[in-house]
C-alpha cells in the first residue's frame, strides 16, 4: 500500500502556516483541526521541512495510506458545480444535488466530469481548482492548444477539452499524479485528445501553446514566471491560481508584462488570467 509522507503543522494562524510551508514545495495542503497537513513527494523533503518548521510551530510527521484516504474522502465528497461544469466523485450518481458551499454556480450544468479522489490531487473541492475552472469558462478555448502545468488529477486538462480546446496536455513532476490523471481520463470516455506526461517544470521544454494553466503556489508562480510565459505563445493566455491574497502583488509583479484579463477571489485564494504581449 502506497503511503504519503506528510507533516501536521499547528501552533499558528492558518495563512502563516501555509506561507511557511510554501517554501518547502509541498504537493498538497489539507486543513486539519487546528492546523494544516502538508504532503510531500518524498520523506526526505518532508523531514527537511520538519527540521525547519519545528523551530516555529508544533510539527509532527505522519504517513498517510493513499487508498484509505481515497476511501474515506470519497465517502464525504459531493458533486461540485462551477459554472456549467459539474465535477462528480466516481461511484456517485450524476443526479445527486451538487454542493453549493463556496462554489461558483450556474443554474444550468451542461458538462459533467467524473474525477476520482486521490491524495494531493484536485477534485474541484478546493477553491484554487474552482477558480481555474471559472477562468477557463471566461476564455475562448475553441480550437486552442491547452497546457496544464502541475496537472494533479488532470481535471483542468479534461475540462479544457470539454470546453472546446483542440488538444490538452497535462504535465506533472509526480508520476503518481500522472497515473491519477490518466485514470480520471479513462473515467470520461467521451473526452478525447487529452494526454498526460511526467515533466519537470524547471527543465522540460514546454510549449509554446495558446493557453497555459498553472495551479501551483504563489512562490512557485513567481519563480516560474519566465518559464510559464516561455511556454505561452504571443497573445496567449496564462491562468494562474494557487496563490493566496497576500501573494497577489508578488505574482502580479512577476507577470507585469502581461495584461490582466480576469481576476477573482474565493476565501483567501486568488485566481488570475493574464495575456502575454
Amino acid at each position: 500500500m502506497k503511503e504519503f509522507a506528510a507533516l501536521d503543522v499547528r501552533g499558528g494562524q492558518i495563512d502563516l502556516v501555509s506561507a511557511a510551508l510554501d517554501d518547502f514545495g509541498p504537493t498538497a495542503l489539507q486543513d486539519i483541526d487546528g492546523g494544516v497537513r502538508a504532503f510531500f513527494l518524498t520523506s526526505t523533503e518532508r523531514d527537511t521541512a520538519f527540521a525547519s518548521l519545528s523551530r516555529q510551530f508544533t510539527v509532527s510527521r505522519v504517513e498517510i495510506p493513499d487508498d484509505d484516504w481515497a476511501r474515506r474522502s470519497q465517502e464525504g465528497l459531493r458533486p461540485i458545480t462551477v459554472g456549467k461544469i459539474t465535477i462528480i466523485p466516481n461511484q456517485q450518481s450524476s443526479r445527486e444535488t451538487p454542493s453549493n458551499e463556496s462554489a461558483i454556480r450556474n443554474s444550468q450544468s451542461a458538462i459533467e466530469l467524473v474525477i476520482a479522489p486521490s491524495m494531493g490531487f484536485g477534485t474541484g473541492h478546493h477553491a484554487t481548482t474552482r477558480l481555474c475552472l471559472a477562468a477557463l469558462q471566461r476564455l475562448e478555448l475553441g480550437g486552442k492548444r491547452f497546457l496544464d502545468v502541475g496537472t494533479g488529477s488532470g481535471v483542468l486538462a479534461i475540462a479544457a477539452r470539454a470546453l472546446g480546446a483542440a488538444h490538452a496536455i497535462g504535465v506533472d513532476f509526480d508520476p503518481d499524479a500522472i497515473q491519477s490523471a490518466r485514470e480520471n481520463l479513462a473515467l470520461n470516455p467521451a473526452i478525447t485528445s487529452v494526454s498526460f506526461a511526467v515533466a519537470d517544470l524547471a527543465t522540460a521544454p514546454l510549449g509554446p501553446t495558446d493557453v497555459v494553466a498553472a495551479n501551483l503556489t504563489g512562490a512557485l508562480l513567481v519563480r516560474s514566471a519566465s518559464t510559464l510565459l516561455g511556454a505561452t505563445m504571443s497573445g496567449g493566455i496564462v491562468v494562474l491560481s494557487g496563490l493566496m491574497a497576500e501573494e497577489r502583488s508578488d505574482v502580479a509583479r512577476a507577470f507585469a508584462s502581461c495584461e490582466t484579463l480576469w481576476e477573482a477571489a474565493e476565501d483567501e485564494w486568488v485566481g488570475l488570467a493574464v495575456k502575454k504581449p
